[in-house]
């Protein structure tokens, strides 16, 4: 199979993404768990593939969400913003039994973070393929995967599905891989992450996640990493570093780099699902690398400024302000 070398032009259809939605309950106060008394804000709308596909339809994208909540207020919190925000929400299923998931959230005094999820025992785990969700993967014309849900049988079947389909019709695919080393330990989860790898045009990982999803050593270094990922048929990968920012390597040999912008970080959750965003929203848009590269920075950077991990989702115009004004490390 011949692959593109960016995602497809937008006249395909919108970017679409599967997966969990909950709301987000963040401690104000900086410490180690729950035990204690405490108080909260929130409820944030949360959950990585609603971020991303989020920053998408703010860049200006068209941007589809599958996902379930609840009947609840929850829920409502999620899908008044998916909506107002652009988000064509008619794959997005309303349980009438189970809870909108949800997440709490402390920040720990090395900025690490404590969580307590109800993520797959609420309406999130009972997502199944339903004729709402065949309409939009049949129009769809890219569509972004979160390694994270590899692990979840249900969901690894729908993003599948709709991965093949998708594919048959002339779109693309990108995978944030989201995966640590440690869950390789499913003894199923090698042959998703090869098989799902090999499908995608576009890789978008962070730190270690480069060597899991090429299956390399880390020993034997980024550059083995990137080669072995263009062997499996990859076309472009791009790699969040953070504050020393990103960069872009095509299986054509070329090679471009952002600086990340200086910030005072405030959250940093959702910053990378932002990033990601942004990048995608900007090469189906028809920008160039390095625009792309810049509007991703400018994302996940913006979003780190915002308590909330949506709440920093910025429209194409706020990104322009943002980089005009914020300087950028050297």
């Amino acid at each position: 199979m011949t692959k593109v070398k960016s995602p497809a032009p937008e006249t395909l259809g919108p970017t679409v993404c599967i997966g969990e939605i909950l709301v987000e309950i963040v401690a104000t106060t900086t410490g180690e768990g729950f035990l204690d008394e405490q108080p909260f804000i929130g409820p944030y709308p949360s959950g990585a593939p609603a971020i991303f596909i989020d920053q998408c339809a703010r860049m200006g994208g068209t941007a589809a969400m599958i996902g379930a909540v609840g009947q609840d207020d929850f829920g409502r919190v999620n899908t008044d913003r998916l909506r107002a925000d652009g988000v064509d929400i008619s794959g997005v299923m309303v349980d009438p039994e189970l809870p909108t998931g949800t997440a709490f959230v402390r920040y720990r005094p090395d900025g690490d973070r404590n969580f307590v999820f109800n993520m797959w025992t609420s309406a999130a785990g009972s997502l199944t393929w339903s004729p709402e969700i065949e309409a939009v993967i049949s129009r769809a014309g890219h569509l972004h995967i979160m390694g994270t849900l590899l692990v979840q049988e249900n969901i690894w079947k729908m993003i599948d599905r709709a991965a093949r389909t998708i594919r048959q019709r002339g779109g693309t695919v990108s995978l944030d891989p989201n995966m640590r080393s440690e869950l390789r330990a499913d003894p199923g989860i090698d042959a998703r992450i090869a098989e799902t790898v090999a499908r995608a045009d576009l890789l978008l990982p962070s730190g270690e996640e480069i060597y899991v999803a090429s299956g390399t050593d880390p020993k034997d270094g980024e550059d083995t990493a990137i080669t072995r990922l263009f062997e499996l048929g990859v076309s472009e990968v791009v790699i969040k570093r953070g504050a020393n920012g990103s960069s872009c390597h095509l299986a054509s040999g070329e090679t471009f780099t952002a600086p990340a912008f200086k910030i005072q970080e405030i959250d940093p959750t959702g910053a990378g699902d932002c990033f990601g965003g942004a990048y995608v929203a900007s090469r189906r848009l028809g920008m160039d690398v390095n625009e792309a590269l810049t509007f991703a920075n400018a994302a996940g950077a913006r979003n780190a400024t915002i308590r909330g991990p949506m709440e920093g989702a910025g429209t194409r115009e706020q990104l322009d302000a943002f980089i005009a004004a914020t300087p950028r490390n050297p």
